[in-house]
C-alpha cells in the first residue's frame, strides 16, 4: 500500500490519487526465474509522487538499484537520444 511520496527526501504522506502522479512500475526485473517457470519473475507495484515533487521529479527502475527518482529534465533528454 502507498504511504508516502516516493521521493526519499519527502515526507509528505499519500491520502488522495489526484494529489500527485501515480507510477505503475514493473519490478523484480532480471532475477532468477522459479523452476518450472519460463517466464522471468517479476511483479508490479505502484508508487506515488507528491504535486510537490512530480513537477521537477521523475521515477524509473534501474537494475541492482530498484525504482529511483530522477530529474524530469535527464528523463527527457535520454528518451530524446
Amino acid at each position: 500500500m502507498l504511504s508516502k511520496c516516493a521521493n526519499p527526501s519527502c515526507s509528505k504522506a499519500f491520502q488522495y490519487l489526484r494529489d500527485g502522479r501515480l507510477f505503475q512500475m514493473e519490478t523484480g526485473l532480471g532475477g532468477p526465474a522459479p523452476v518450472g517457470n519460463k517466464k522471468p519473475a517479476h511483479k508490479i507495484e505502484y508508487f506515488w509522487l507528491c504535486s510537490a515533487c512530480c513537477g521537477d521529479l521523475t521515477l524509473t527502475y534501474q537494475r541492482g538499484k530498484g525504482v529511483v527518482t530522477v530529474p524530469l529534465r535527464q528523463a527527457r533528454t535520454a528518451a530524446a537520444s
